[in-house]
């Protein structure tokens, strides 16, 4: 097990890449690990970052189950989100604008005249401050915290953000993400970005894994993948993944893959409900997710083509992504569930991540 350890130079990370248990002060990067039994995670605190997660298979042999890179400065030229937190509204808003309490406010673009992911520097894009680091133990943990000022990417108000990941018993991933508007009401969507491949994050495609999602009903796009504002039923589609279903066996029949928001069954309670589970039978993986939020995007790289960790070329479908989320582009769309946060009222958002073999 590698040690936790200080490195002087950050100039150091960047020639060399990630080196394990680096940790720096709140305001300079660094790299954290996290482990508990047979599970540990890498993350830095650069645009809040999963840089790596290790489980075993059925035979427990441990493998890293996400894509990434090997430096830093990888991570900063990033266009594909791997493993980021992103906000302070995830995924897109049309023309990038929207009007709240009469005020129209106009954001910046960084997809055609769309907004993706909080914008060219959203959060995935920013130095968090590290608040406390616990790597090991009974439940080993790291929060990271950043706070986003008033017309930040053309939002409005400040807002004040964590995020904790903690590995718990039983091989379990928790992810909380908690935001407090301070002084104007602003849309909030936080989501994890992790690209999975259950396989290894080196073993090619996942396209004979299976998967099941618990939505029975989808938010339909057009051909800038904004929704339309309605929500139709999965039944007859390809999108229809409520039993397990091997996801080569209904991609071909989508114009370039799965991308599309899922509104998930038994939204609206406090209780944790069950988002989806992937298989992958070679390894023996089965992951399982769960959250308290209405939507859950399911994206699988469609266009992809990226080095990554060990020199490695992601391709197309080179992994899924499971991002929990409120339905995109709801700041436009009343039917939708909102997504807006007022000043002493908080935003919660949890995920949690079960890891097991079959």
């Amino acid at each position: 097990m590698a040690k936790f350890y200080m490195i002087s130079s950050l100039a150091l990370l960047l020639v060399i890449g990630f080196v394990s248990g680096f940790a720096t002060k709140n305001d300079e990067i660094g790299i954290y690990d996290l482990k508990k039994g047979n599970i540990s995670l890498k993350l830095t605190n650069y645009g809040g970052h999963v840089i790596s997660i290790f489980v075993p298979d059925k035979h427990g042999k441990r493998a890293d189950i996400v894509l990434g890179y090997d430096s830093i400065s990888e991570y900063k030229n990033d266009s594909s989100y791997f493993g980021a937190t992103v906000g302070r509204v995830a995924n897109r808003i049309a023309g990038a604008k929207f009007t709240l309490n009469g005020t129209l406010y106009k954001l910046v673009p960084n997809e055609g005249k769309n907004m993706l992911h909080g914008g060219p520097k959203g959060f995935s894009k920013v130095v968090w401050k590290v608040k406390r680091h616990e790597p090991e133990g009974h439940a080993p943990y790291i929060v990271f915290s950043y706070k986003s000022h008033d017309g930040e990417e053309g939002f409005p108000g400040e807002l004040q953000v964590i995020v904790r990941y903690t590995l718990l018993h039983n091989d379990r991933l928790s992810i909380l993400m908690k935001a407090k508007a301070l002084n104007k009401a602003t849309p909030v969507n936080l989501a994890n970005h992790a690209y999975w491949n259950l396989g290894g994050q080196n073993s090619g495609d996942i396209l004979s894994e299976e998967i099941q999602i618990f939505g029975s009903h989808y938010t339909p796009v057009d051909n800038q993948l904004i929704p339309t504002g309605k929500i139709e039923s999965v039944d007859g589609t390809p999108y229809d993944l409520l039993k397990p279903t091997i996801i080569g066996s209904k991609i071909q029949k989508l114009p370039n893959g799965y991308d599309i928001n899922y509104a998930l069954d038994g939204s609206g309670g406090k209780r944790l409900k069950k988002a989806a589970i992937v298989h992958d039978k070679k390894s023996g993986r089965v992951m399982q997710l769960y959250t308290n939020q209405p939507g859950l995007q399911f994206y699988t790289s469609n266009s992809l083509t990226q080095k990554g960790k060990g020199g490695f070329v992601y391709k197309p479908h080179a992994a899924l992504c499971l991002e929990t989320q409120g339905f995109p582009d709801s700041v436009n769309h009343p039917n939708f569930p909102s997504q807006i946060v007022t000043p002493g009222k908080t935003y919660k958002h949890v995920m949690l991540i079960k890891f097991s073999t079959l």
